[in-house]
């Protein structure tokens, strides 16, 4: 009888379970049962207030946007890793996971500091209406910039695995480079690009270090929903801080099984094509 390394699944399968409950499924009890404290009339109040309103919407739009800039821009760096070798390649592979080791609140101060309006790159872009730092293009580009890494390193692997036979057979049959890319290639990457935007889009709406120094914090304009939640927690409103954690963890989480659907739904679409 041949030995399993990993005990059995009986076993293991509660190790996982246990696990998870306790990292997990706990906390999120722990806070679905806080939120319940606000009451149905006190959760409508709350999102019902304009403040909470251009909060979310700021955080989840903004997201969406800066995940959708990730995804075009982390394709064609992606892609320049892989299948070019040019002076510097490594240091640039380097960069590219710069946002991971940095602390995000020194990335929120090196980017306030060069959008600010006294900034490096502010001082020349505020005379030409241009306000970067202090409004919402300032959150969107701090949310860009954690969320970057994400879809580089998803792509890459998958970039690397391509089989070219079938880009050079695609050629040989009269097609251009672009007819190429859009109906060879980027339908067998599309899965791996919607898991890359899914998880810049997971890190851009919890996004907080990076976002509040350049945001500026204003209410009804910058102001993200994490930042309100940690305003809530000051003011000692645990219900409604619970409460709004509770709408981004349901809204979060709808979008991810979204993005799941689609997956799937490209895969078969991509084996079909094939």
């Amino acid at each position: 009888m041949r030995r399993r390394i990993l005990p059995g699944f009986g076993l293991s399968l509660g190790y996982a379970l246990a696990y998870l409950g306790l990292i997990v499924l706990l906390p999120l009890a722990a806070l679905a049962w806080k939120a319940s404290g606000i009451g149905l009339h006190g959760l409508i109040r709350l999102l019902s207030s304009p403040r909470t309103f251009a909060a979310l919407k700021l955080s989840f739009v903004g997201a969406t946007f800066a995940a959708v800039v990730n995804a075009v821009v982390g394709l064609l760096v992606a892609w320049v890793l892989v299948r070019y070798r040019f002076p510097g390649r490594r240091f640039l592979d380097a960069l590219v996971d710069l946002p991971f080791a940095l602390p995000t609140a020194v990335a929120g101060i090196a980017l306030t500091a060069l959008y600010a309006p006294n900034g490096w790159l502010g001082q020349w872009l505020v005379p030409h209406g241009i306000q970067i730092a202090y409004a919402p293009p300032g959150v969107i580009l701090a949310m860009v910039f954690v969320g970057f890494p994400f879809v580089v390193r998803t792509l890459q692997p998958v970039l690397e695995s391509l089989d070219r036979d079938v880009e050079e057979a695609a050629e040989s049959l009269g097609a251009s480079h672009l007819q190429t890319f859009f109906r060879v290639i980027l339908p067998m990457l599309f899965p791996t690009l919607l898991t890359g935007f899914a998880l810049a889009l997971a890190r851009a709406v919890g996004e907080y270090g990076s976002v509040i120094f350049i945001a500026g914090n204003i209410p009804m304009r910058s102001e993200i929903a994490p930042l309100l939640i940690v305003e809530k927690l000051e003011e000692f409103d645990y219900a409604s801080a619970a409460a709004l954690g509770m709408v981004m963890l349901i809204a979060s989480f709808v979008l991810l099984i979204v993005i799941s659907l689609l997956q799937r739904w490209s895969r078969r679409w991509a084996e079909q094509t094939r």
